[in-house]
């Protein structure tokens, strides 16, 4: 590969690797090494951030990287959800609500896809939101149990925000696309 090639792939290559955090991260949860798995996320973050802003910059978007970038966030986000509620550290229903609503909305552009309706893909503000508070709220969770800090009741406030958040945000998409299904 040459050096150009190697240099437009980077952000490719770093969202690739941030996939690969994945199965190290849920095993670091499984193990409740909570310092660890703080900052494997903390470099998750970071490689987001990084990937991005190569490809903007140096005008290194791609197809490829259209379809990886939001696959390994959310199989980063969803597989922590997953994994805090089997470790007993968040309540199954939040990681039942969150994990539903991404298959919903993959589902719902499945069949638009399979029925000759593509829906266009463009994020609700109240998606935006709502995946910028799981995200914060996996890493006040995370850095909680990195540091010992018990965050009482804004742990409980933050839980149920969250999920009220994710079923506003699911709500949306699907009167968004039952709307669109019905034209």
């Amino acid at each position: 590969m040459t050096r150009s090639k190697l240099f437009s792939s980077l952000p490719n290559l770093i969202t690739v690797g941030r996939l690969f955090l994945v199965p190290l991260i849920i095993e670091f949860i499984v193990d409740r090494r909570w310092t660890e798995v703080f900052g494997l996320f903390l470099v998750a973050g970071v490689s987001d951030a990084v990937d991005g802003f190569l490809a903007k910059r140096f005008d290194l978007r791609s197809e490829l990287g259209a379809y990886l970038d939001p696959i390994a966030d959310k199989a980063l986000l969803v597989s922590i959800y997953i994994a805090l509620a089997l470790a007993g550290v968040l309540p199954n229903w939040l990681a039942i609500i969150v994990v539903s609503r991404d298959i919903m909305i993959v589902g719902a552009v499945l069949i638009a896809a399979v029925l000759d309706k593509p829906i266009p893909i463009r994020p609700l503000l109240v998606s935006k939101v709502n995946t910028t508070l799981q995200i914060a709220f996996a890493a006040g969770v995370l850095g909680g149990k990195a540091f010992g800090i018990d965050f009482g009741l804004g742990f409980q406030a933050m839980l149920f925000v969250v999920a009220a958040l994710t079923l506003a945000s699911a709500g949306a998409y699907l009167a968004q696309w039952l709307n669109h299904m019905g034209h």
